[in-house]
């Protein structure tokens, strides 16, 4: 379906995940089953810090807004993949595409700020440990949650703006399975510079600064770490680094490598592959890797488990 000037654009088609349709129950299954998890492991983790007197340390503050952030943007694309595999055209509203743009530019761009506050965040708690509960009070707490999201709607608005203040007027059929920017970008019949300027600089800053931020954190924690005489300690330290550091990689390595680079290296069916992992998979991830690998959650939630049993 095509339209042939701007002003007649009232829809995009989304190509979807795949090109053969005999493979969208298959898909489907696959994806309720993710999105189930997501859901379910990211409510449950948000109930367990808010419930559990025993996760009040400012670091389950910061996991309860990443898991906020990763059901949020979830929710925002996958439900709309999961109506699209079982409909004949999917379709999605000129208002709709820039409304899931909207959200999912806000949620990941806030996820991207959590990520960073919670490297600071371990930088206070081993490299400060008694001072750590009084700087990291519960109004540092917030005001850096605050501009987490602040940051991330400030992105959104730029991303959007920039986006959808473009001439539609050739194909309306999105490559994609989602209304992301760079293949957006490529239906436009007007110049696109100054939106792909912005979408990359806008991603490379912050890329670099939150890694430089996450670098500078580690760097200082690794050197705490080894001076510290006990093994037991290095270990202690070591495992409420690790689950972040997996996140840190899986969430900013797919992220700067759809978003921080030219569009015209863009490759349709390599972007699908990596957008889908984080989109679908990382927020699914998250709340599993801090679950299983921390002790704390463990034991919280064995005892919010017996409580209800009992």
């Amino acid at each position: 379906m095509e339209r042939t000037n701007e002003t007649s654009v009232t829809e995009f088609i989304l190509s979807g995940l795949i090109d053969n349709p005999n493979f969208n129950i298959l898909f489907f299954v696959v994806f309720l089953l993710m999105y189930s998890v997501t859901f379910f492991g990211n409510t449950c983790m948000i109930l367990l810090i808010c419930c559990s007197a025993a996760l009040e340390n400012p670091m389950y503050f910061f996991l309860c807004h990443l898991s906020l952030s990763d059901l949020c943007y979830s929710s925002v694309i996958t439900p709309k993949i999961l109506i699209n595999m079982l409909s004949d055209r999917m379709v999605i509203s000129f208002t709709g595409c820039a409304a899931q743009l909207f959200f999912f530019a806000l949620f990941v761009g806030a996820e991207c700020f959590i990520v960073t506050v919670m490297a600071y965040d371990r930088y206070m708690a081993i490299c400060y440990p008694l001072l750590y509960i009084i700087i990291m009070n519960k109004s540092l707490r917030i005001k850096l949650v605050v501009s987490a999201y602040g940051g991330g709607l400030l992105t959104s608005i730029i991303h959007t703006s920039c986006t959808f203040r473009l001439s539609f007027c050739g194909s309306n059929i999105v490559n994609h399975f989602f209304c992301d920017i760079p293949p957006l970008l490529k239906l436009s019949c007007t110049d696109t510079f100054i939106s792909e300027l912005m979408m990359f600089l806008l991603s490379s800053v912050l890329g670099a600064l939150s890694a430089a931020i996450i670098l500078a954190s580690y760097a200082n924690i690794i050197s705490a770490m080894l001076k510290m005489h006990s093994s037991e300690g290095r270990k202690k330290a070591f495992s409420t680094c690790s689950s972040h550091l997996m996140v840190v990689a899986l969430f900013f390595g797919t992220a700067i490598f759809v978003y921080a680079r030219p569009i015209s290296s863009y490759s349709i069916q390599k972007d699908k592959v990596i957008s889908s992992i984080y989109t679908v998979v990382i927020p699914m991830l998250n709340p599993i890797i801090y679950s299983l690998r921390n002790k704390q959650v463990k034991v919280a939630f064995t005892n919010v488990i017996n409580k209800i049993l009992m």
